[in-house]
């Protein structure tokens, strides 16, 4: 396959990218990022020989259309994406402008030139849920809590909107909370280590009860191979198909950060309750029955990724 893979200097797109140079070798690949402060073009040094690079904006479309016409792209995965909730509270602008015009764009480039698109969501897409709920279904409603979250919904509604008005292939996958090296630092895990390295106290919200099912990253990405290789041969032009990605394994969060006081041998007593944040969703959960369907289970322990995590960080921060 010729590959654009957009936003692979973040967190989940470089690794998605490692690995499939590993497994692919012979793919071509594209790489699209905007390089902003979540992302790292070092992540892919290991690579740098083996893809093409390209400073830019998904939202550019005389961009996004000269880099598919010139490398005869079949395929883009859409990892860019503006994802930081607290982030998206003090401005949603940006996340207007890649989440979801950003999107709309790829959409009209594959529109134009045949090409299928693979766009990367969230799981909190759904909302929160109550303790007693069922996991939430592809085909649940969508009660988007966050600016951001609300930006990945409308992103979804206009690839959806494309497939069924322009008749473009694509599908799209929900996952839940990632995690692993190569994670920007203002996220929950890396700033629970980031402080406790400093012995400084650890920020948690509220009292650290909220809910989230963690996956290791290339658990992810191994999901997106095999979600990709379904999908090139079963595409429908007349609906999207939709798939929940999920390790079954939720955790409240004060749970995960002794965990990682307990790895770095730092005390309890650095944990430090702070005020919650605006609309602060209780819990996610999803059903991932039909991923699993194709042949697709975790293989990283949430324990085992935590080490290796933990470890990458260390050596980093």
């Amino acid at each position: 396959m010729n590959l654009l893979v957009t936003g692979a200097a973040g967190f989940i797109g470089s690794h998605f990218v490692l690995r499939h140079i590993e497994n692919f070798s012979d793919d071509k690949i594209v790489v699209l990022d905007k390089l902003t402060y979540a992302a790292d073009k070092r992540f892919l040094d290991p690579v740098l020989d083996k893809i093409k690079f390209v400073e830019g904006d998904i939202a550019d479309k005389n961009l996004v259309t000269e880099i598919v016409k010139e490398n005869g792209i079949d395929t883009i995965i859409n990892f860019a994406a503006e994802s930081h909730v607290d982030r998206s509270i003090s401005d949603a602008s940006p996340f207007i402008h890649t989440n979801v015009i950003g999107t709309q764009n790829l959409a009209e480039v594959c529109r134009d030139n045949d090409v299928f698109l693979f766009h990367i969501s969230t799981d909190e897409v759904y909302g929160d849920l109550s303790d007693d709920e069922p996991p939430k279904k592809i085909d649940d409603l969508l009660r988007p809590s966050s600016p951001y979250a609300a930006s990945k919904a409308a992103a979804e509604m206009m690839v959806s909107a494309a497939v069924r008005t322009y008749g473009i292939k694509a599908c799209i996958s929900r996952c839940t909370n990632n995690f692993g090296p190569h994670q920007a630092e203002e996220k929950f895990i890396p700033t629970v280590i980031r402080h406790a390295l400093k012995d400084e106290p650890v920020p948690i919200y509220a009292e650290g009860k909220n809910k989230r099912d963690w996956l290791y990253v290339t658990d992810h990405t191994d999901a997106i191979e095999i979600i990709l290789k379904s999908q090139l041969s079963n595409s429908s032009e007349s609906s999207v198909n939709i798939f929940n990605i999920s390790a079954d394994d939720e955790k409240e969060n004060i749970e995960v950060a002794k965990a990682i006081l307990d790895i770095l041998g730092k005390p309890h007593s650095l944990l430090e309750f702070v005020e919650d944040r605006p609309g602060h969703d209780w819990r996610y959960a999803i059903d991932s029955s039909e991923t699993k369907k194709l042949g697709w289970s975790p293989r990283v322990s949430f324990e085992e990724g935590l080490e290796d995590t933990v470890e990458w960080y260390v050596k980093r921060l």
